[in-house]
């Protein structure tokens, strides 16, 4: 068990550095303002000055009335234009260049004047969007669950977090305690920043996320001193005060994939429940570990005097890697 989590670690670890290519999903917005006339907000992720090498390829149809306006937007590039297009969009194909060769997805929203709005999800293996006549209202709920368990699989500080409560609270009852604050408190910052009710600057709350990951493990070195913590005694207080930072760190990937504003409510509950799934499923699949290296690791390593030092390797890999996130973060805000 100690092996496979410390391999784990390992990845999150070496994760920001080893992904070659990027996996946040870019953002194309079309609203038709007149009949057959349109306006596209196009969003692709970029790092530095650097966008990911996206482009829309509208039906032969489409007549741009003017060259694309680009903005750089946070850690996108954010292009806007006007088209008209003989006989509209609906079932016509739109395809995003390059998308076959990227990680990344693309959301559509598509807001015709008369009608309901529509949402698509388009893939690498199929870099076509073609928008339906009709579209049922579970297709936007997909859509969103579906990223919202993407994003915290690969959200790997929310995830040392759960880990960090995993190995800091040993009895069930408190543990499903420290879960559900948890999920709570992050359910609330994550729609009062959707929603603009609260707001917070990104770079420290992700700074400071860091430091509620170091803070955890901090606490687990202390109660297997022996030491009395109120963490360990209270974990649901700790888990729904540092929940409200994680909320404002979902909120941030929620507003970086892009939001429809007009079927907000929808996308956001079931983003939030695809991140519940996703840390329901870590969550599952880290006991189902602890269990088979109980149940059938063997004797010769799996013993007591190994249980008694063993421990300690995920939580210095958990120590020393919220800290670097910590200093990184914290570098990155005071702009140094």
């Amino acid at each position: 068990m100690i092996r496979l989590l410390l391999l784990w670690l390992a990845a999150l670890v070496m994760a920001p550095a080893a992904l070659a290519h990027e996996i946040r999903p870019a953002y194309l917005e079309i609203r038709e303002i007149e009949p057959n006339v349109y306006d596209f907000l196009w969003k692709t992720p970029a790092r530095g000055e650097m966008r990911l090498a996206l482009n829309i390829l509208q039906p032969d149809a489409c007549t741009n009335a003017a060259e694309p306006r680009s903005t750089m937007v946070g850690g996108a590039v954010i292009q806007r234009w006007r088209a008209a297009c003989e006989g509209g969009l609906i079932a016509k194909p739109i395809e995003i260049e390059n998308l076959s060769h990227t990680l990344t997805d693309v959301i559509v929203r598509f807001e015709p004047i008369e009608g309901a709005p529509k949402t698509l999800r388009v893939r690498p293996d199929d870099p076509f969007a073609v928008i339906p006549d009709k579209q049922p209202w579970t297709e936007v709920a997909s859509t969103y669950f579906v990223l919202g368990i993407e994003h915290i699989l690969l959200g790997f500080d929310h995830l040392m977090f759960v880990l960090a409560l995993l190995l800091l609270v040993r009895d069930v009852r408190r543990l499903i305690g420290a879960i559900t604050a948890f999920t709570v408190a992050h359910s609330i910052t994550l729609a009062g920043a959707t929603f603009g009710w609260i707001k917070l600057a990104s770079a420290p709350v992700e700074a400071t996320i860091a430091l509620s990951i170091m803070f955890i493990a901090v606490e687990i070195m202390r109660v297997r001193a022996g030491r009395e913590s109120l963490t360990a005694m209270m974990p649901w207080l700790a888990s729904f005060a540092f929940g409200l930072l994680h909320g404002f760190g979902f909120a941030g990937a929620l507003r970086e994939i892009g939001i429809p504003e007009d079927a907000a409510p929808p996308a956001l509950l079931f983003f939030n429940l695809g991140v519940e799934a996703g840390q329901l499923t870590f969550i599952a699949a880290v006991l189902t570990l602890m269990f088979v290296w109980r149940r059938f690791a063997p004797t010769t390593i799996n013993t007591p005097q190994t249980a008694a030092y063993a421990w300690r390797i995920p939580v210095y890999v958990i120590g020393i890697t919220s800290a670097y996130w910590f200093v990184e973060r914290t570098v990155g805000v005071l702009g140094l």
